[in-house]
């Protein structure tokens, strides 16, 4: 029977995660892998469906849990992947289910040595950022979905990275919608929103570099950040994190 996060209070069991992603690798056909070892101990993983173990083509990146007090967005990105074995199957997709398993454990934003990790991903010397380079430097993603939320959200929001492209983020707010209401203030994190969404066609001035940045810096064509409300029920807040991915998968592939 698989875990659920709100059975037992285990949405910060991090070793009951990786048992389940465990189980459904082995069903999906996923290739997963401790690449680095943080605190001395814990490993983070990431999973490889076959084709993105074995070739260079267009891959899907998807992240969770860099921010350990954010649990909806690693237990729903591992709902997605139950509900999408064949998906997971058939394409190409690299995944890192937790980056920050120590924060993960004791429910805080920052790993082991109080770093935010997602302001680290422009330090070369960090340990686990260096490992994590190697792994996606010299890769070509098509779309990169990094899962976050946030405690003074008042609903969903998301930023969009799109330097070329028309804007998707809108259409994939809608969806999400249905499961918890959009953030309407007009500023969020300190920059103009609309709609709960915040469009970036330049690299915002920022004291470290996030996840999605450094992945745009690569080529990553489109990356979309989303975050979900983490004051509101968790059950909700995994329902919309499932229901982002799912459209963004849809609205993200088919942009001209």
């Amino acid at each position: 029977m698989p875990v659920h996060p709100l059975a037992n209070h285990r949405a910060h069991d991090y070793r009951a995660l990786v048992r389940e992603w465990r189980v459904l690798a082995k069903e999906a056909g996923l290739k997963m892998q401790a690449f680095a070892r943080v605190g001395g101990q814990l490993p983070v993983y990431v999973l490889r469906t076959k084709d993105a173990a074995n070739d260079r083509r267009p891959t899907i990146y998807l992240s969770a849990g860099i921010h350990g007090d954010e649990a909806a967005a690693p237990w729903g990105l591992l709902d997605w992947a139950r509900e999408n074995v064949a998906l997971l199957r058939e394409g190409r997709f690299l995944i890192f289910p937790v980056l920050n398993p120590h924060g993960l454990i004791l429910n805080t934003r920052a790993d082991q040595d109080g770093a935010d990790l997602n302001r680290s991903f422009n330090v070369p010397e960090h340990p686990l950022i260096t490992v994590w380079r190697q792994l996606v430097e010299g890769r070509e993603f098509s779309l990169a979905l990094c899962l976050h939320e946030d405690y003074d959200g008042q609903g969903c929001y998301l930023y969009e990275l799109n330097p070329r492209g028309p804007v998707v983020g809108h259409a994939i707010l809608n969806d999400c919608s249905l499961v918890l209401p959009i953030d309407q203030r007009k500023r969020i994190d300190g920059r103009a929103a609309k709609g709960g969404l915040i469009v970036r066609r330049m690299l915002p001035e920022m004291p470290g570099h996030p996840e999605a940045i450094v992945l745009h810096l690569m080529g990553t064509p489109l990356t979309l950040t989303f975050e979900s409300p983490s004051e509101f029920s968790l059950h909700d807040r995994i329902e919309a994190q499932k229901t982002f991915i799912r459209s963004a998968l849809e609205h993200g592939l088919r942009r001209g």
